[in-house]
């Protein structure tokens, strides 16, 4: 009877144990967020990702939102080419900018002026003698005139102009990657990536801008047959559910070259998902493209 009651605690004790333990998450290739799922809240983002077949370091960085730089600078890796299957890829934390408040704010220097003594006497020629005697013993206050002190003179500095912004001198041409229906917008807040061309099956999907192309696969969950594009160090533009890729991963291509043909792999309809990535962000297409001209 004592035996199977010390086992019973033994249990209870293991299973406790058990119930505390904490794993730091890791992440698959496989579940990479897509573009059609429920946005990961970044305390909820894992913090590795382990490297699968057929990966690529600008695809990683391309599931994840995060800029292909700041991935390889945060992981030490030099060449972006040199990954391996495996490894465990650190993903960055999303750190927010510190709000200044009010009370934070360093309050501005004041200067106090030391004012020149104030003596009274009865005036005479010797009075005005002392006066100007005893306002001499003050180093910091300017000798008394007979005159009405000048108003003091303000140094203006030059207005100085504000530089450019940085992407400025990364400003593209861009053009249509496709011809079609717009079907689907860009909305940040539903999580919707980039903007839908519905088309043929077939139909040429081009370059949007010249660039060098990063990734040609169907690595990335929700992409189907995916083309990244990388345009300069600011922007990257992605061409998803293609049903033929024409070009590889390493080759340059130019403004309106044909890259791929229309499909529907990964989707339930034939139509081009097509996204612009600056520093590694999805922005709005819409501001780049020439929407609704011919």
């Amino acid at each position: 009877m004592n035996r199977i009651f010390a086992a019973l605690i033994a249990a209870s004790l293991v299973a406790g144990c058990a119930s505390d333990g904490h794993r730091a998450p890791v992440l698959a290739h496989g579940t990479a967020p897509s573009a059609d799922k429920t946005p990961v809240k970044p305390q909820d983002m894992p913090r590795v990702h382990v490297v699968q077949k057929g990966d690529t370091l600008y695809g990683i960085a391309f599931s994840y939102g995060i800029d292909q730089h700041e991935l390889a600078e945060f992981n030490g890796i030099k060449d972006p080419n040199q990954i391996k299957v495996g490894q465990q890829i650190k993903l960055p934390p999303e750190t927010a900018q510190p709000e200044t408040s009010q009370a934070e704010t360093p309050p501005a220097h004041t200067f106090v002026k030391e004012q020149p003594r104030v003596v009274k006497y009865a005036y005479s020629e010797a009075a005005v003698a002392k006066a100007e005697s005893v306002q001499g013993e003050n180093t910091h206050a300017p000798a008394i005139a007979r005159t009405e002190a000048k108003p003091e003179t303000k140094t203006i500095k030059p207005e100085v102009k504000p530089e450019a912004p940085a992407e400025a001198a990364d400003a593209l041409d861009w053009g249509m990657p496709a011809q079609g229906k717009l079907v689907g917008t860009f909305s940040e807040a539903e999580n919707r990536k980039g903007i839908d061309i519905a088309g043929k099956l077939g139909q040429p999907i081009f370059a949007s801008a010249a660039g060098k192309v990063v990734y040609s696969g169907s690595g990335l969950r929700g992409y189907g047959k995916l083309l990244i594009i990388k345009h300069n160090k600011t922007y990257l533009s992605a061409y998803a559910h293609n049903d033929k890729l024409l070009v590889k991963e390493g080759e340059t291509v130019t403004r309106g070259q044909k890259i791929a043909e229309m499909g529907k792999t990964d989707s339930d309809r034939v139509e081009l998902h097509f996204e612009v990535r600056r520093l590694g962000k999805p922005v709005d297409p819409a501001n780049y493209l020439p929407l609704g001209k011919p």
